[in-house]
């Protein structure tokens, strides 16, 4: 059994360890509940615009959208992996690797490139896959003009032809503890013809044309921004999660540690008294 220095010297380090989950733990829910907030504020907009968009192109002839919804032969994939700058999240990382190395195996025999969207899927890729971009500061400043900048940049290579598609694969935010890892189409543009809705009799100014060329670009630079969104608010809430069961962890170490600690105790203390007797008979004999 070890000796009651070193338990002590253990009671003591898991008690620092168990401070700073809780207090990582505390840091994490108070950003939470700001990265839930927007996230649920913008689904609406962001999932309404989509529909807007799919409607209003299944009902105009011919390809309006360019480039943008062209169906190539797919040669070369650009998958985006968008996970955080740090780690301390339990899986939320790790299952964004996972899902973009199944990715690379159905795209087997494709010429299959990553861009990468925090420093994590950054150090998980750099030496194994070709890397076509990085960005890590997003997530210092998370706003629309930044995520556009980069949603530019990959219109910008499809349009250039240097992809035939695109993907996104980012953790979507359920609730605190639970994440779903999603793989969407970024490029070519999803087609129209499979959604089914109402159709309605509008007025359109201007035309309907003018209209879905405008909502093209803006659409992408939304599904990119809201896709981060969801990206940012489950990795608050997976260290959340991950920073609870640390400290449960911490404190039920803690506690085994400390009945540990009193039974040695008790023990060294047992061992005295018979010395003590044993010392006191052995006089009188």
């Amino acid at each position: 059994m070890a000796n009651l220095k070193e338990i002590r010297s253990r009671i003591s380090s898991v008690q620092s360890t168990m401070q700073i989950t809780s207090a990582m733990k505390m840091v994490s829910a108070a950003k939470l509940k700001k990265a839930q907030d927007a996230i649920t504020a913008m689904r609406p907009y962001a999932e309404k615009l989509t529909e807007l968009l799919q409607n209003l192109s299944s009902t105009i002839e011919g390809d309006l959208g360019g480039s943008f919804t062209e169906q190539r032969e797919v040669k070369k994939v650009l998958i985006v992996a968008i996970t955080s700058n740090r780690g301390l999240c339990g899986a939320f990382n790790a299952n964004v690797v996972k899902q973009v190395r199944a990715l690379e195996e159905a795209y087997k025999g494709k010429e299959v490139t990553i861009y990468t969207i925090g420093k994590k899927s950054g150090d998980a890729f750099r030496k194994t896959n070709t890397i076509a971009g990085e960005n890590t500061a997003i997530f210092d400043n998370l706003s629309f003009d930044n995520a556009a900048e980069i949603a530019q940049e990959l219109m910008h290579k499809f349009e250039a032809g240097e992809f035939d598609k695109i993907e996104l694969v980012y953790n979507q935010f359920k609730n605190a503890a639970t994440q779903i890892i999603k793989t969407e189409q970024f490029l070519p543009l999803v087609s129209g013809e499979s959604v089914q809705s109402a159709s309605a009799d509008y007025i359109f100014e201007p035309t309907k044309e003018e209209i879905v060329l405008t909502l093209i670009p803006k659409s992408l630079k939304t599904q990119l921004y809201k896709a981060i969104r969801d990206s940012f608010a489950a990795e608050h809430g997976a260290r959340m999660t991950a920073m609870h069961k640390a400290t449960d962890n911490a404190t039920e170490l803690r506690n085994q540690l400390k009945l540990t600690y009193n039974k040695a105790r008790q023990a060294a203390i047992t061992n005295e008294i018979l010395e003590i007797v044993g010392g006191a008979e052995a006089l009188k004999g």
